[in-house]
């Protein structure tokens, strides 16, 4: 029995020595707490809607010229039909590939997220990094994501520490 509680006690020393230190971080809140991100929201918000309005105007058009053949339809001929069809066809194809060029996967707004959001999110990741070998931590996850953290103690939330360093 002695011996069976001599080793539990080992253990529990052994497991408390390597115990490995979290902490968190609320994206979120850090991001709210930066006036870059803000500006920077902004900024492609405007360069969004811009792009848009480009697209919707050439829709706009396809779907006037649609309009138009339809009510010309039958004092056409069948060349000036299918030259019709074609330029309306056109005008969508111009439509959709200006759409691809500005909000498609590799699109010029994802270029510009990024060009205007890595800078902010590489002094972010390099503050939390000097908060976290500062502090010795082994992990720091971000409680804003959707990572499944149910609860977590306000006592290893290093936000504020990590805005600090940012100097805001």
């Amino acid at each position: 029995m002695k011996k069976l509680l001599s080793t539990l006690l080992i253990l529990c020393a052994a497991l408390a020595a390597n115990a490995q230190k979290y902490a968190l971080i609320d994206m979120e809140y850090i991001l709210k707490n930066i006036p870059a991100y803000e500006r920077a929201n902004e900024q492609l918000a405007q360069v969004s809607k811009r792009w848009q309005a480009e697209v919707e105007a050439l829709n706009t058009e396809a779907s006037t010229m649609y309009k138009n053949y339809q009510n010309e339809v039958v004092f056409l001929s069948q060349e000036q039909k299918q030259k019709k069809q074609d330029a309306i066809m056109q005008k969508e194809k111009e439509a959709a590939d200006l759409k691809k060029k500005y909000f498609g996967p590799e699109g010029e707004l994802f270029k510009k997220r990024e060009s205007l959001m890595s800078p902010i999110q590489d002094e972010i990741y390099n503050a939390v990094k000097e908060v976290s070998e500062l502090r010795g931590y082994q992990m720091v996850l971000d409680r804003a994501s959707d990572s499944g953290i149910i609860f977590a103690s306000p006592k290893i939330d290093i936000s504020n520490e990590v805005l600090q360093k940012l100097g805001y």
